[in-house]
């Protein structure tokens, strides 16, 4: 359990640095993401990018797990 805190924690640290460089990559803002915007309100749900996500990381997980 600590080493997969570590992990998870260096993966968002990682992450955190990186923003500057993964937002240009375009993610967030895919076809297929949902984006609502009424008067004050404004809702956005990034369902594509999230199964770009959890795809790309399903591939990692599986390399590394073997």
């Amino acid at each position: 359990m600590q080493k997969l805190l570590i992990i998870l924690g260096a993966a968002l640290l990682a992450a955190g640095l990186f923003w500057p460089w993964l937002s240009k990559l375009g993610l967030g803002r895919l076809p297929g993401d949902i984006f609502i915007q009424k008067d004050n309100v404004s809702f956005y749900f990034p369902i594509t990018t999230m199964i770009i996500v959890s795809i790309v990381l399903t591939v990692i997980l599986r390399l590394l797990g073997k």
